[in-house]
């Protein structure tokens, strides 16, 4: 049967801070303005665990209360992208795909190398795989209680313009939003993923028996000084929109190991 043709967009909400977070709760309210709701987030928290998805024990998906005017939502024992299979196959099913899938907002930067690590953007990547125009959001600032109003205009500036002219396929868009007054946001720029790294180093501890173990720490650091970067955009005051592809192949890279002569052609 065909749909009706004035019906609400359908928007999916997932994150990896967990369903009680305020940063989906802010987010998810402010996605009614669009379209009904649906939630389907981790019911703990999830954070960098990247692309994972779960394997090795059952997933359970259960009903949540979560008020502020969202249509339905589902709390998920598995990942972010956990949640988001679950959402197109069990929630929406795959012939009846949401018209837009929002993640965040994330409590904490996934701008430059962070990307790779974020179980928020991943989500947004997985979303962007089955085929949904897909949004990933950050606030850099990694409060519990985050002031997510700034946040918020921007995430309702980039919802709409997706749902008004789409996405290109097989791509998806990593925002990041510094941590500003909305007056004190200077506005929104494109930009490239800044190439920083994490330098990591472990402390070494022991456990009451005396079992060594490990706790990870580390430092970004950002040789990249381009001034066309998310890094450099967030640190002038703007929030920072990448597009990202899940098309890992380096394409410039091709014509060299051709030049490798590896094999015999035909």
């Amino acid at each position: 049967m065909a749909e009706p043709k004035n019906r609400r967009p359908r928007i999916a909400v997932t994150n990896d801070d967990g369903i009680t977070a305020k940063g989906i709760q802010s987010l998810a309210e402010a996605m009614t303005e669009f379209g009904d709701v649906y939630v389907i987030a981790p019911d703990s928290p999830q954070s960098g665990m990247g692309h994972a998805v779960t394997f090795s024990r059952i997933l359970r998906l259960h009903p949540f209360e979560f008020g502020r005017g969202v249509k339905e939502a589902h709390a998920c024992s598995g990942t972010p992208v956990d949640c988001v299979k679950l959402a197109v196959a069990e929630v929406f099913g795959e012939d009846n795909l949401p018209d837009l899938l929002v993640s965040g907002v994330n409590h904490g930067s996934n701008a430059s190398i962070n990307v790779i690590y974020s179980g928020t953007m991943s989500a947004a990547v997985e979303g962007a795989m089955c085929g949904i125009p897909s949004i990933g959001f950050s606030l850099l600032d990694e409060r519990w209680d985050a002031d997510f109003s700034a946040s918020i205009e921007v995430a309702r500036t980039l919802a709409r313009a997706v749902l008004e002219r789409g996405m290109p396929s097989g791509t998806c868009l990593n925002v990041n939003i510094p941590k500003l007054s909305p007056e004190a946001l200077q506005g929104i720029k494109i930009c490239r993923q800044a190439m920083g790294h994490w330098r990591d180093t472990f402390d070494q501890r022991q456990t009451p028996g005396g079992s060594p173990y490990y706790w990870m720490r580390g430092e970004f650091h950002n040789p990249d000084k381009g001034e066309d970067t998310d890094i450099h955009a967030l640190s002038k005051g703007y929030a920072s929109v990448v597009p990202v592809q899940f098309d890992l192949t380096a394409h410039h890279t091709i014509g060299t190991l051709n030049g490798w002569n590896l094999g015999h052609e035909d």
